[in-house]
């Protein structure tokens, strides 16, 4: 019989509040049973013990029982854990004995686990009849006369109670705060007409955000900004108002599945258009996924007119197989490519 055991292995943003803590230490100790047949000599109620291994500070062992721990469990093998060491402290564990395959993975049928022992008092405890000698004999767990059960010990440490104050800090909700200023308008000092549709903004928000409304907004080319409405000619109204919560909120309002890749493409030129390199590097991101035969040629000149390397670099790695590049070279973006 050879055994083995590895090494041991927890609202209001200010509160008071107490804690009582249960530590735990648990490790597993694996019993191989080695020329079972020879062990069937043992008598009823006679144990084979087991090397000694630790578990949360204590020496334990096991008790192999090959024809039971008593006479009602004559036809059975008896396994218990057994604490080794004589301690006045209270020692509490549970242990999950688990009869293991021929992978070393546990047998469900064969895996029973404990209720909470004080070992200190009881000394022993386990399951007098834990697998019939017939049944492991005629099945596939017993080869070469030998067998093998896994047992996971858990230990319960020092029962405490914890009373110091308890700080709960919050995520930040910054985003919301900003996202509430632009939807109410308050404050707003500044006026874009996109197509027939005006938006009110904050120049301080803004010139934080981008350096290129820096410059128009609090730069030397602020006369012309500071009682008129600014217009936007090139650029659709839907894609301007996403670009508007993005630089209030640091996130991209929810998208259609199907209109994703399209108003990505138009945010990507927006957010090379205004320096926000984090707005750009998102867009760059989703537009990876959305890369196929029908859309690789139009993202790839994309990818170059606005120097987005990481994205270009998914295009030529989608354009490398060569079904993938016969497809797209019989569509209309290639020949678009290709003169531009």
């Amino acid at each position: 019989m050879t055994t083995s055991s590895p090494a041991a292995a927890d609202g209001a943003p200010w509160r008071s509040s107490s804690a009582i803590v249960a530590g735990t230490v648990s490790s597993y100790h694996v019993l191989k049973v080695v020329g079972y047949s020879r062990t069937k000599d043992v008598a009823n109620g006679k144990a084979i013990k087991s090397r000694p291994f630790l578990v949360g500070g204590c020496k334990w062992h096991v008790e192999y029982q090959p024809n039971g721990d008593k006479e009602k469990s004559i036809d059975f093998i008896s396994l218990y854990l057994a604490l080794d060491d004589n301690v006045e402290e209270p020692v509490k564990a549970t242990a999950k004995f688990s009869l293991l395959d021929q992978d070393g993975k546990m047998v469900p049928s064969y895996s029973y686990t404990t209720i909470l022992n004080n070992f200190s008092e009881n000394g022993t405890w386990g399951f007098h009849k834990f697998i019939k000698r017939e049944v492991l004999e005629k099945s596939e767990h017993l080869k070469d006369d030998s067998f093998t059960v896994r047992f996971d010990v858990t230990v319960m440490k020092d029962i405490h109670t914890q009373g110091t104050p308890i700080i709960v800090v919050p995520p930040s909700d910054m985003h919301r705060h900003f996202g509430d200023l632009l939807l109410s308008k308050e404050g707003a000092d500044v006026k874009f007409r996109i197509r027939k549709k005006t938006f009110s903004a904050h120049r301080s928000v803004l010139a934080a955000r981008s350096a290129v409304f820096k410059k128009m907004l609090l730069g030397p080319m602020k006369e012309g900004t500071t009682t008129s409405v600014i217009p936007i000619d090139d650029m659709e109204a839907e894609v301007f108002g996403d670009l508007l919560t993005f630089m209030y909120t640091d996130e991209l309002p929810d998208m259609k599945e199907q209109e994703e890749s399209e108003m990505v493409q138009h945010l990507l030129v927006a957010a090379d258009r205004y320096n926000l390199e984090r707005l750009k590097l998102i867009c760059e991101d989703k537009l990876c996924k959305h890369i196929d035969t029908g859309s690789a040629a139009t993202i790839l000149a994309l990818a170059e007119q606005h120097n987005c390397h990481g994205l270009k670099e998914a295009c030529f790695e989608f354009l490398s197989a060569s079904t993938a590049l016969k497809a797209v070279m019989e569509n209309d973006g290639f020949e678009y490519l290709t003169k531009n």
